[in-house]
């Protein structure tokens, strides 16, 4: 009954309850009328006496009733939009405290790098260094043998003058014609003259011929590395660059190439890329160690197809003209661990966690299996999907999957729950989806093959733009990766292409 009690909220309560009476919604303007109506065209809660005076030219006024139903709905479809904004907010957050975390670890990494690069250069400046005093040592033995063996042969010399110059002095001193007769003829023909006379080439010096200068220039020049800012295939901003090539065309094979998937791994700093030949029945690995690059290859009972990472140093391979599915460890050279058999023809492979794997066989639809470690099959997934000719597991633990039989991206949880499918139509539409792969903000990239393209698509399974196509040169992809500086690894014919992704104006430090 007070106006200046009328926005209080005001309850009954007894000694076990307490029920909220409805507050009355008073006009902010006229305290002791309430608010009954709402102007629709100044989006405004009124009163009767507020709608005679301040609103009596506007056109849509309604009553407060009639408009509760509308502004529930609408203040649920806000609050759907906060939660789903909140949400978003959050995984950002959550994804920028995880990339801070990796920023220190990676400029860690890359010192170390840095550090062993120079380790690198002083093994081989000590390594000219030995070699030097090495030569140094074998002249200067040489030199000091000559002169011990002329020494030596100077010291015979002597001792013979010596027993010479005795010999004659007893003669001389006997006073007997007969002993200076006999030392006389045994002289013979008088030797010359040799009195402070050496007829051997005096011994040469050891010099170190050096150019200070040069070498200055030499120290001053030398680069130990790179310094650049490369970026995510998710930044807008940033657009691919070819960086470089591998050619997987190796002498030992006996057919062309035929790359079936391709990974890449971080063995003890040395980033190593793995690459199924299925044509060669071979598993093919690349990199380089002490500024030299080295290939090698693990042969196989038959094709592999597709490569499951379990870490950093440890794969799956999928056999599946021999039913198996073998472990690798790549040390970086790759070497067989074990080999699982399995009771069907496995194609497609990932890892669903560090105890199971899921797979798929090839040409028969709606058939996903999780195995264990020994290939035992856990359970089975009969609905979501159609026909996968490859998988990948997401960052929240979903399946991705490519179907080329009916031209989708199918993406359902474990358990066979639908998350999205990508059907394009028009200009848009997929000819020939293989290869799939996530990057670390959780948007997804496609290998379309006879479109000559990758694609990028977001977390949710919504088109965002053509990564790289045939105008970048590629021709037929089949598989793309990701590796931890963000370089992007695309199969195209029998060669691996790397691209990078910059931004312009660039920043680039010789070191």
């Amino acid at each position: 009954m007070v106006p200046g009690f009328c926005e209080h909220e005001v309850a009954h309560f007894s000694d076990h309850t307490k029920t909220k009476v409805k507050r009355r919604f008073m006009c902010q303007v006229h305290r002791d009328k309430r608010i009954e109506l709402f102007c629709k065209d100044c989006k405004k809660a009124i009163c009767t006496l507020c709608c005679s005076i301040k609103h009596r030219t506007c056109k849509d006024v309604d009553t407060i009733e009639s408009m509760t139903s509308l502004m529930t709905e609408q203040l649920t479809g806000k609050l759907e939009q906060l939660r789903i904004n909140m949400t978003t907010t959050n995984r950002i957050i959550t994804r920028r405290t995880s990339k801070i975390q990796d920023v220190k670890r990676n400029s860690q990494t890359l010192k170390d790098q840095v550090t062993k690069t120079r380790e690198t250069v002083m093994r081989a400046i000590l390594r000219k260094e030995k070699q030097l005093l090495w030569k140094i040592d074998k002249s200067t033995d040489k030199q000091l043998h000559e002169l011990h063996a002329d020494i030596q042969s100077k010291e015979i010399e002597l001792q013979m003058y010596q027993q010479q110059y005795e010999a004659t002095a007893n003669a001389m001193t006997s006073n007997c014609e007969v002993d200076m007769y006999a030392v006389y003829e045994s002289m013979g023909e008088v030797s010359p003259d040799n009195r402070d006379t050496d007829n051997r080439p005096a011994p040469g010096r050891v010099v170190l011929t050096h150019d200070l200068d040069k070498l200055s220039k030499a120290v001053d020049e030398l680069q130990l590395g790179k310094v650049q800012v490369v970026h995510d295939v998710s930044d807008p901003g940033s657009s691919p660059v070819l960086h470089h090539t591998i050619d997987c065309k190796e002498a030992g094979d006996r057919k062309k190439p035929d790359l079936f998937d391709v990974t890449v791994l971080t063995v003890d700093d040395i980033k190593v890329t793995v690459v199924a030949d299925y044509d060669n029945t071979s598993l093919k690995t690349y990199y380089t160690s002490n500024l030299q690059s080295f290939h090698k290859q693990l042969l196989l009972s038959n094709g592999p197809w597709q490569i499951a990472k379990l870490s950093e140093s440890q794969i799956f391979v999928s056999v599946p003209d021999s039913k198996e599915i073998v472990k690798v460890k790549v040390t970086p050279d790759p070497v067989l661990v074990s080999i699982i058999k399995t009771s069907k023809v496995y194609c497609a492979l990932a890892c669903l966690n560090p105890s199971q794997l899921v797979v798929s066989i090839y040409e028969q639809p709606h058939l996903v299996d999780i195995l264990d470690m020994t290939g035992k099959i856990l359970r089975s997934i009969t609905k979501g999907v159609g026909n996968p000719d490859y998988i990948h597991v997401s960052s929240s633990n979903n399946l991705i999957v490519s179907e080329r039989a009916v031209k989708s991206l199918v993406s359902v949880t474990s358990e066979g729950d639908a998350v999205f499918t990508y059907t394009p139509t028009g200009v848009r539409a997929l000819s020939h989806p293989w290869g799939i792969t996530t990057s670390s903000s959780g948007d997804i990239l496609l290998v379309d093959y006879d479109s000559h393209k990758v694609i990028q698509l977001t977390e949710s399974g919504h088109f965002y733009r053509d990564v790289v196509t045939q105008r970048d040169g590629l021709e037929y992809p089949r598989c793309v990766c990701l590796d931890g500086d963000g370089l992007m690894h695309v199969i195209s014919d029998r060669y691996i292409k790397v691209f990078k992704f910059w931004r312009q104006r660039m920043k680039i430090w010789q070191l």
